[in-house]
């Protein structure tokens, strides 16, 4: 394997590790390449990330390597934050959020067990709409953060207590119990998509 493609590979796995990051072992065993060589290919795009105008870079924290924007970019991600967003959320945000409600509090790694697929972003669009939020770290390997759902949430769904959630029937499957989940929350946010202009 080429190192070109070997670095594109490694910056795609960066990307995909969202937050948490990769650390150069895991990096050397998927690449199936020395970690002496990860180290150097690091370096590289750490290099491309600093002197090209580029809009992300390479950050190194507690053992493992992430991308992350550059903080001078800063008031262009601010005003992307307090700009109005649609209130139709996705099919996968709305799978991501009915299981953090009825499994709080729970991981993203518990997230992405029950929905068989990665949930980073799913778990960045709740973040940001302040429909869930950190409420701890989990006691073990890491200490991952624990999601539940905000005062906001109860808001958005209309609710005055989890206690309002409907309860899910006893004895199905985590993928059986997420569809029921997930079919409450839709019914709420189909009266955005009726209440949105057709094109």
């Amino acid at each position: 394997m080429e190192i070109q493609q070997m670095k594109a590979i490694l910056e795609g796995l960066l990307f995909a590790s969202g937050d948490e990051g990769i650390t150069v072992k895991q990096l050397s065993n998927i690449l199936e390449i020395t970690e002496a060589s990860v180290h150097t290919i690091l370096e590289e795009l750490k290099y491309d990330y600093e002197n090209r105008e580029r809009g992300i870079m390479l950050m190194h924290s507690h053992g493992a390597y992430h991308l992350t924007t550059k903080p001078e970019h800063s008031k262009f991600y601010q005003k992307f934050i307090e700009t109005p967003h649609p209130t139709r959320m996705s099919q996968a945000a709305l799978e991501t959020l009915a299981i953090i409600a009825y499994q709080q509090p729970i991981t993203r790694t518990e997230i992405e067990e029950i929905r068989g697929v990665k949930s980073d972003r799913p778990v960045q669009t709740l973040v940001a709409r302040m429909l869930i939020e950190e409420v701890g770290r989990k006691d073990s390997i890491g200490r991952p953060i624990l999601f539940g759902t905000s005062k906001e949430f109860l808001t958005f769904f209309g609710l005055t207590s989890l206690e309002d959630l409907p309860p899910l029937p006893e004895g199905q499957s985590n993928s059986e119990l997420e569809e029921e989940a997930d079919l409450f929350f839709e019914r709420f946010n189909e009266q955005f998509k009726d209440d949105e202009p057709s094109n």
